[in-house]
């Protein structure tokens, strides 16, 4: 293999969503014993969900597979309202990792089947976020997967001599592509169509297609680096090969790349996916006239921690501070330079927004 060069998109990787999960997760392992438990994939990345196995996590398709009283993780993809309420029974410590996008998603159907609407919801059939978004209000949704779907809509017909109240959500994690055909067609099969003003397609999913779609006509072949059941990870490969790519190779890790790789080469990364393993790969392509970064924009948006975790932290300062008998402030000598008190789970949270979910997971594996 000899490549001359690679062309690295940016912004590429980790979102805000991912990041928010992963930490807080990471937070579980070092608080409880194992196992801590998740439902479902922290997030749809094989190496970060095999390295919180070795962690004690267990991963879960049935809370009624954890034990009562045993910490549970929901995780970034959402999860169906039944699902949430059966996870707080019995005694569980709950930390809801949903993403932020996905929380408002969950919220405009809900809104809209309260108003009368049915609601037409653009994702992919069995996805988690499909599933967990489709139960806030399953008698009101349809599923779309493709333009044609529209068309088998006969029953929501004109009657009495008004229009059906039809609203259209999407799944976060769509290519732009995939959701812009069937907005065009419903909106020819239902003019009064409603739609939030701001997009339900995730702003990093479509950012990281933006940097993709930019080097795509200056490169000989594109590496998309994730696992295959990360749907933003797909639509990535698929915007590739839309926007002409000659080669699209999809990997799990730098182990997975083909020796045959030559010339200009784009290197790009799902939403879920490590850093390390872009660095790896970089490494394994070592090309002779190096790395050039090709950037489109910059991210700053920022996820909190989940209110569950905040508080956990802060309940544990608390009894800490009982058990040694001193003030929260004092625990462990922490303090401000200007020798007012500020306890850990303060300069925890404070500390989360410059603290990367790939450092801590470098930190785990130490």
């Amino acid at each position: 293999m000899t490549v001359d060069r690679v062309l690295l998109a940016e912004p590429r990787g980790f979102c805000a969503g991912v990041e928010k999960a992963i930490k807080a997760l990471a937070w579980m392992v070092r608080v409880f014993e194992p196992p801590v438990y998740c439902y479902h994939e922290i997030v749809h990345n094989r190496h970060v969900v095999d390295q919180f196995r070795a962690q004690g996590v267990v991963f879960v398709d049935d809370v009624d597979q954890v034990p009562p009283g045993a910490p549970l993780m929901l995780s970034a993809h959402g999860s169906a309202p039944e699902v949430v309420a059966a996870a707080r029974d019995r005694g569980r410590v709950v930390v809801d990792a949903v993403c932020p996008l996905v929380t408002k998603v969950h919220h405009e159907l809900k809104v809209r089947a309260r108003k009368g609407y049915t609601v037409l919801y653009v994702g992919h059939h069995g996805h988690e976020e499909a599933v967990g978004t489709m139960a806030v209000a399953p008698a009101s949704v349809r599923l779309l997967e493709r333009p044609e779907d529209v068309d088998r809509l006969d029953d929501l017909a004109t009657v009495g001599g008004e229009p059906p109240q039809v609203a259209l959500l999407a799944q976060t994690t769509l290519s732009h592509d995939e959701w812009a055909g069937i907005v065009d067609e419903a909106r020819r099969r239902f003019p009064d169509l409603w739609m939030p003003n701001r997009s339900d397609l995730c702003f990093a999913t479509t950012n990281r297609q933006a940097a993709l779609k930019a080097l795509a006509g200056n490169v000989d072949a594109v590496v998309v680096i994730g696992s295959e059941n990360s749907s933003n990870t797909v639509a990535l490969e698929k915007v590739a090969v839309a926007f002409g790519c000659p080669r699209v190779v999809r990997v799990n890790d730098a182990s997975e790349l083909p020796d045959d790789l030559t010339g200009t080469v784009g290197v790009t990364a799902g939403a879920s996916a490590p850093e390390a393993l872009v660095n790896a790969v970089v490494a394994r392509l070592a090309p002779v006239d190096g790395v050039h970064l090709a950037p489109v924009t910059v991210e700053e948006e920022y996820f909190p921690p989940p209110p569950e975790l905040r508080e956990l932290l802060r309940g544990l300062e608390s009894a800490l501070s009982l058990f040694n008998g001193v003030p929260a402030g004092d625990i462990a000598g922490s303090g401000t330079d200007d020798g007012d008190p500020v306890g850990p789970a303060t300069r925890v949270l404070a500390d989360d927004r410059t603290t990367g979910a790939a450092d801590v997971l470098e930190r785990l594996a130490g």
